[in-house]
């Protein structure tokens, strides 16, 4: 175990945890609500440092990333916890999971894994990275200097001052905005919105190659004036050139008892999205003509065929046949 980065002694033997909007106040020998960050003797430890749960060389497009490395392979890996309690998490088995200890994966290790498996980037995902900051800043600053890319596929929730940290050795996020509403958030998720718009703000404004997803789950964040809510801040707060993915959702954790997304209800999201200025939505984990490959804003042409997960692009210098520069790292 090591010692936490962004808490402060409140006692003798509290401590008030800073890396998430929750400000857990720990008690000796208690964990915050993340389970990953426990209080010992007045010393707040990180019980998933080191800590992975397993590695995976990934495309690229499943994180999802659609405009930055196309074809490229990410190694990926998670931990144990999360700093939200969505109702309908798909990784619920890490993300619920209690942390106690296993197999300890050095910083320099992780970077050795990924290049011995040809990944041009390492992506912190699966569960929450924000609650493995330590581990994750450790890699991303070993990643920078051995000439790796690092991606973030986060949900968002973390205070704004380890954010700052970070930026400067992250290259990529994507965050999963999972509804443009409060009592949402707030019941389904055990967060709020607010965090999650500063910290894609936040994101932009560092330069972080950005990408944004929306799970649309039926009945609970599909309402065409929340989903066009969502789109007009985008436009207006982030740009019109984020890539911005809308997810079929599949009944899963606690939320069995609900439908799978329509595919037309992701093919309007997408339609809604392109008429309303964004140069890029994309249809998310189905495939729907028109909304899979990246077309330039341009012409109209083809930059980024893709097939499944995977995507072949079409660009030279990062700009289409016609001149037009195309948002991303390619």
């Amino acid at each position: 175990m090591i010692e936490c980065l962004f808490y402060e002694k409140t006692d003798s033997m509290s401590v008030r945890c800073n890396l998430c909007p929750h400000h857990c106040a720990i008690p000796e020998g208690k964990r915050g609500l993340c389970r990953a960050r426990m209080n010992r003797g007045g010393i707040l430890y990180s019980l998933v440092y080191g800590r992975p749960a397993g590695f995976q060389a990934d495309p690229i497009e499943k994180k999802p990333l659609y405009h930055f490395l196309p074809g490229s392979q990410a190694l990926s890996f998670g931990t144990l916890g999360c700093n939200l309690t969505c109702l309908h998490c798909q990784n619920h088995d890490l993300s619920g999971g209690m942390p106690k200890g296993g197999e300890m994966v050095d910083p320099g290790t992780v970077i050795a894994i990924a290049k011995e498996n040809g990944c041009e980037s390492i992506a912190f995902t699966y569960n929450e990275p924000s609650i493995f900051y330590e581990y994750m800043l450790d890699i991303a600053k070993l990643a920078k200097k051995a000439g790796l890319r690092t991606v973030m596929v986060s949900n968002g929730y973390i205070s704004k001052e380890p954010l700052s940290e970070l930026c400067p050795f992250l290259d990529a996020a994507n965050i999963d905005l999972k509804a443009f509403d409060e009592a949402f958030y707030r019941d389904v998720c055990g967060g709020s919105l607010k965090p999650v718009l500063d910290t894609l703000v936040s994101l932009r404004k560092a330069g972080v190659h950005l990408e944004v997803t929306n799970l649309l789950i039926p009945g609970k964040n599909d309402s065409p004036e929340g989903i066009t809510a969502l789109i007009h801040w985008a436009a207006r707060r982030l740009g019109t050139d984020v890539p911005l993915h809308f997810s079929a959702f599949r009944p899963m954790h606690k939320m069995l008892d609900v439908q799978s997304t329509p595919k037309e209800k992701i093919l309007w999201a997408c339609r809604k999205a392109k008429a309303e200025g964004m140069h890029y939505p994309y249809s998310g984990n189905i495939a729907i003509g028109g909304f899979s490959d990246t077309f330039c804003p341009g012409c109209g042409g083809v930059v980024i065929d893709r097939s499944g997960f995977q995507g072949e692009s079409l660009l030279v210098g990062g700009k289409c046949s016609c001149g037009e520069t195309i948002s991303g790292q390619f």
